[in-house]
């Protein structure tokens, strides 16, 4: 995991993109990006794809979750604006921090930040402090679809791709006494150019259970 408090120099921008270029295995030419199979159906096409930005409400567990199946498939990804961001709960979900650039502290350029970002990265998910105005999200959204990348917003953000919010959330694990919290499902509400939909998703060892292995159970209000 590469870790940085600021982000201000061209320079360091341009050091990491050839260390990524080095690194990164070569993409194929289609902008459908690897999704964990439990997360297919809350977005449009089944997929992350690449130019588009999403919004997630609710978990921030939800949203670093957008991100593993493509991290775990060679992609590089940036995390903007979360201090309380874990290793082991991202490795669990199955991001590569070997291929992850962490920003906990961007100060008062996040969006900028995600804009230079997305000239490098394939995903990246953010933050945010405050709501964007629209030239910042156009001018973001302009850098998106020229490189191809893909933005997670845990927040707002006006005219997503797809709109993701968390409703409800039942844990499970603990015996009488004893035990851990291990599952976790949560109800998604989701909004796009499909309509309005409801889904089911389950964490289990904290990373997104395929939908085939997925029990129903009655979700309890956040």
């Amino acid at each position: 995991m590469f870790e940085y408090c600021s982000m201000n120099s061209t320079t360091t921008v341009r050091s990491l993109q050839q260390r990524i270029t080095e690194m990164q295995p070569l993409r194929l030419d289609d902008r459908a990006l690897p999704t964990a199979p439990g997360l297919r159906s809350l977005l449009p096409g089944g997929a992350l794809r690449k130019g588009a930005s999403y919004s997630v409400r609710g978990s921030q567990q939800l949203a670093l979750s957008l991100l593993a199946e493509a991290s775990a498939s060679g992609a590089w990804c940036g995390v903007i604006g979360c201090p309380t961001f874990g290793a082991e709960s991202a490795t669990a979900l199955g991001i590569a921090l070997d291929r992850c650039i962490l920003i906990p502290e961007p100060g008062s350029d996040a969006l900028g930040l995600s804009g230079a970002l997305s000239e490098i990265l394939t995903v990246v998910l953010l933050v945010p402090s405050e709501r964007p105005r629209s030239g910042e999200v156009e001018r973001i959204s302009a850098r998106l679809r020229e490189h191809g990348t893909a933005l997670v917003i845990a927040g707002e953000w006006p005219h997503p791709e797809s709109a993701l919010h968390v409703t409800a959330s039942k844990w499970e694990g603990l015996g009488t006494g004893y035990g851990f919290l291990d599952e976790r499902e949560i109800a998604v509400q989701s909004q796009d150019r499909r309509g309005t939909l409801r889904h089911t998703v389950r964490f289990a060892g904290g990373s997104v259970v395929d939908p085939a292995a997925a029990r129903v159970h009655r979700l309890v209000p956040r």
